[in-house]
């Protein structure tokens, strides 16, 4: 056995004294009592096809009714493509994760049963794995055999070789010998021929795969491969990282995708000369999102992240960090998940006990990140946080949404990122994925195209935040070594300018938005918030008959010239807004995430050549802004805000590099 080396006594005694092993016999039961379930043809496709399309949530997967998949929300039954092969791909995925708990629980308790039942599953795919016909077409995603596309491939073979290492010693040569090259090497060949030259998450799953699977046949070549070639896993880290330790992709559930791929490939490598831990990066990549953690435990949905994968659920990455680092840090995040009696990772690598006195892991110091582009104010006292998007393009999991805003009241997202839902789902590219639908700017509905933020200016301290950021889309487009695929407008989008400026002072937050515009397009500057419009004003209307937005009800409209005064009220609290412009104000509902309850939309339109969106949040309900007044001139911005007889005067200056003047 290649895995846990010179530790494995310490892990079955300690297994033996707690309840982990009952709990893993008890969620392998179906799996023990039953014929085990391959495909003999490659039919799986992809997981992310099964969703409902009205809900956008995942289908519930029967292993008994393969034809059969049910919504959670309201029953329907759905049958036929794409579904019966995405049931196909959970399946396979079910294999190959009982593959390795049943390689686990022979190496445990020594009862054979479970060697065999392992053993069984091998033995069939190795029977069916040469033949499995190519197949996929997802875009920008390799083939796969077993699965649709390369990734799925690479994260099922990782588990099925990680469970024939467990079971080896109980395999006659003749079965020893068909799995490893049958299965095991025929699958990191065609891994190999599909690994991309790009970086991404998918590259670094392919490339632990591939090397586990080197490992455990100790072969050098496949481990050079996987490790040190070019777009091999060293050089993932050297280029996939932004400057704080941030996954190039700018989504949180990414980042930890990719770090649970290299962190797979490390408990492997663990005491070789093959592993990458002598880098800095592992760090970085471990430490840095912890400081993402919002006010009510879950990271910020940028970018891709379906619904309830912004979590901090990752047991498996933060078990083995404390075990290698001995960290604080990773023992509070252990805390924070509580004390899993059934998870077989702290099994595996706890061998040192958490401090007894853990301090909380949410922190409640501000962010300023001009690598990954990210501000993240924090105000912990009253479970308040503003993050403000200032990052690079990401790729194709990116949301098109530069400077778009989030806000935490209350300790609730009132002003959240949606995130999205299955990518097979229509609403993933319909709705959830448009800059139309985050709370930033949109031209004709359209896409942002890449571009690069620049900040201006900023400051963080007790007296205020600060944050002066623009895009410029007359800027060349970066360029970014990765599969994209083109989901912007670049002729709505010529010349277009946009400059935000957001001032968080005391109770207040001053939100300036300019947009220069020379070709007279249709600005749509959104705030969707999770909460209830009390006070919507304006006449009927159909905001949209096409496009993202389409999918708004009950809208209404009014005209926007000097400030106006809108509430809403949220599970915590209410809440006032007051905006400001030249042009239309609408409101309405649209599905939130999942798409069984709606968000408020507040839509601020122009078409105006310099249009400017102005939006002032009053966060004291006990002595709220009675009155606001706003004049400008060449040098600036002058605000008036009163509070019942109190006034107080802000002067947001117009040249980049200045700070406010508080009076």
């Amino acid at each position: 056995m290649k895995q846990f080396i010179h530790r494995w006594d310490t892990i079955r005694e300690r297994a033996l004294r707690g309840s982990q092993v009952e709990a893993l016999i008890r969620g392998l039961n179906p799996v023990i009592s039953a014929p085990a379930q391959v495909p003999e043809t490659g039919i799986a496709s992809w997981n992310l096809y099964y969703f409902c399309p009205e809900h956008g949530v995942r289908l519930i997967w029967d292993r008994h009714a393969p034809t059969q998949h049910r919504c959670p929300i309201d029953n329907q039954i759905f049958s036929g493509e794409p579904y019966d092969s995405a049931w196909w791909r959970e399946m396979n995925g079910r294999n190959a994760q009982a593959c390795y708990q049943l390689g686990l629980l022979w190496q445990l308790t020594g009862e054979r049963r479970y060697a065999d039942k392992a053993a069984e599953i091998l033995t069939r795919y190795a029977e069916y794995y040469p033949g499995y016909q190519e197949h996929g077409n997802i875009p920008h995603n390799g083939p796969g055999k077993m699965n649709a596309q390369t990734l799925c491939e690479a994260n099922c073979v990782l588990d099925m070789a990680l469970g024939y290492d467990f079971i080896a010693d109980a395999l006659s040569p003749s079965e020893q010998h068909a799995i490893c090259q049958r299965l095991l090497r025929e699958a990191a060949t065609f891994l190999m021929a599909h690994r991309s030259p790009q970086i991404h998450n998918h590259e670094v799953k392919i490339n632990a795969a591939i090397a586990v699977i080197g490992f455990i046949l100790e072969d050098d070549t496949l481990l050079d491969f996987a490790v040190n070639q070019p777009y091999g896993l060293r050089w993932q880290l050297e280029h996939g990282l932004l400057e704080e330790g941030l996954w190039f992709e700018g989504s949180v559930h990414y980042h930890y995708y990719a770090l649970q791929g290299f962190m797979a490939f490390e408990k492997m490598a663990y005491g070789t000369y093959w592993s990458l831990r002598h880098l800095p990066y592992y760090r970085q990549m471990l430490d840095f999102p912890l400081s993402l953690l919002m006010p009510d435990g879950t990271f910020p949905r940028l970018n891709d992240c379906i619904a309830g994968q912004e979590t901090l659920h990752h047991r498996d990455v933060y078990e083995f960090a404390w075990f290698l680092y001995h960290e604080p840090r990773y023992a509070q995040v252990l805390h924070f998940l509580g004390e899993e009696t059934q998870d077989m990772e702290t099994v595996l690598w706890r061998d040192n006990a958490l401090p007894e006195f853990p301090t909380s892991v949410i922190p409640e110091t501000s962010l300023y990140a001009p690598g990954a582009g990210i501000s993240l104010w924090r105000k912990p006292q009253n479970g308040q946080a503003v993050l403000i998007k200032h990052s690079p393009y990401g790729g194709e999991h990116d949301h098109y949404d530069r400077l778009s805003v989030m806000i935490w009241d209350h300790h609730f997202p009132i002003l959240p990122d949606l995130g999205t839902t299955g990518y097979g789902a229509a609403m993933h590219y319909a709705y959830y994925k448009n800059s139309a639908t985050h709370n930033t700017i949109s031209v004709n509905q359209t896409n942002q195209p890449p571009a690069t933020p620049q900040v201006s200016g900023w400051h963080q301290g007790a007296d205020y935040f600060w944050l002066d950021s623009h895009v410029d889309w007359r800027e060349p487009a970066p360029q970014l070594n990765s599969h994209t695929r083109v989901e912007w407008d670049v002729d709505a989008w010529k010349d277009i300018q946009f400059r935000r400026r957001v001032l968080w002072v005391e109770d207040a937050l001053l939100d300036i938005s300019d947009v220069v515009n020379p070709h007279e397009q249709q600005l749509d500057w959104t705030l969707h918030l999770d909460a209830q419009a009390t006070d919507s004003q304006g006449e009927r209307a159909t905001f949209a008959a096409t496009g993202p937005l389409s999918i708004l009800r009950n809208g209404v409209v009014s005209p926007l010239n000097d400030f106006q005064r809108r509430q809403f009220r949220h599970p915590r609290g209410e809440i006032t807004l007051w905006f400001a412009g030249d042009g239309e104000i609408w409101q309405g509902n649209a599905p939130g995430n999942p798409a069984i309850s709606d968000l408020s939309y507040v839509i601020l339109r122009s078409q105006k050549k310099n249009a400017q969106f102005v939006c002032v949040w009053d966060f004291n309900a006990t002595c709220p802004i009675t009155d606001i007044q706003l004049t400008q001139d060449a040098e600036g911005s002058y605000f008036r805000c009163w509070r019942g007889e109190a006034v107080s005067r802000i002067t947001l200056p117009a040249s980049t590099g200045l700070l406010p003047i508080r009076m």
